[in-house]
């Protein structure tokens, strides 16, 4: 198959790209390069360009139809939940308006398959155990709501032109599948804590005063290795689904933890014994959010294999090689 990768060069892009190759796929990659680094990736031709650029629609159908592109996995966007709350419109010009300008231009060179990275932000302020696909879609921060708007989007050009899609809703990713591919952009809670244990300081905890087991916000951590794989999983079921099909699944592990949890794993792991530092609650950070898992391991055969130590492990290895560099 031949797959155009948006965001290629990015932390979840690249390992996708490294599965794709592993199993001879053709890979294209598009990345502004902002976040993205193109060592990760060798071998792989991308293309740097901002889709958020209504000129890069006639660019974008030429790259689509010049390679003969038959599916398209869209990573590319803005995620930081305070900088959205900061910034709303510019989160959606960026995140709503790259993906506009993506459909467009796949319209455009007859491409019908594409897997969308949304996320579990879309489910707000969800309560309960696990959260499943038909629970309330209410996001609390402009992030959220670019993601939801985002499915809409994709289910919206299946019914206008027969686009097929697969919007994946991420919970917390996390972990490395080798020390190349590693989460470098300190804007995920596990590098963040690395980069405060690096400067001698003690992570930050932001809210112990939520109402979850140990005061902290409870999520669903999931190896970024094992998003890939539902990746592939989502790619492989497109070409049998109706024209105008568009499904939504959650990726993550049906199991919760705190961030305090994973400190206490990041402090054991590493060695190093600093003690977290609680701050105030962030703007937009829901209380918990830990995904139903039924619906994917149902209809695409996907389901986690690692766990939060694992997680953990593999993201301090590929930490520690990246700053020997």
């Amino acid at each position: 198959m031949r797959i155009l990768v948006t965001g290629g060069a990015g932390y979840i892009g690249a390992h996708v790209v490294e599965l794709l190759q592993a199993r001879g796929d053709e890979v294209v990659a598009v990345d502004d390069l902002i976040t993205g680094i193109p060592e990760r990736i060798p071998g792989v031709v991308i293309h740097e360009l901002d889709l958020a650029d209504t000129h890069s629609v006639p660019r974008l159908s030429e790259i689509l139809t010049t390679a003969r592109i038959e599916a398209v996995v869209h990573f590319a966007a803005r995620k930081q939940v305070l900088e959205s709350v900061q910034r709303p419109a510019w989160y959606f010009q960026q995140n709503i308006g790259g993906l506009a300008n993506l459909i467009l231009a796949m319209e455009s060179a007859g491409v019908r398959n594409l897997v969308f990275s949304s996320s579990a932000s879309v489910y707000g302020n969800a309560v309960g155990a696990q959260i499943a696909e038909d629970a309330p879609t209410v996001p609390v921060n402009p992030y959220g709501m670019s993601k939801l708007q985002g499915e809409y989007l994709v289910a919206a050009a299946g019914t206008a032109w027969g686009l097929r899609g697969v919007s994946l809703r991420y919970f917390n990713v996390a972990g490395a599948g080798s020390d190349r591919l590693g989460d470098r952009a300190v804007l995920n809670l596990v590098p963040m804590i690395f980069e405060r244990l690096d400067q001698g300081e003690s992570p930050l905890v932001f809210g112990a005063d939520y109402d979850t087991p140990d005061g902290s916000c409870v999520r669903d951590y999931v190896h970024v290795s094992d998003l890939a794989d539902a990746h592939l999983a989502a790619l492989d079921t497109l070409d049998s689904r109706p024209a105008g099909w568009h499904e939504v699944f959650n990726v993550g592990t049906g199991l919760g933890t705190s961030v305090l949890e994973m400190v206490e794993t990041v402090r054991r792991v590493s060695g190093v014994d600093l003690p977290p530092e609680i701050r105030e609650r962030r703007a937009g950070d829901p209380a918990s959010v830990v995904a139903s898992v039924a619906k994917i391991e149902r209809e695409l055969g996907w389901s986690a294999r690692r766990g939060t130590e694992e997680i953990i492990r593999s993201a301090w290895e590929a930490h520690r090689s990246n700053n020997e560099r």
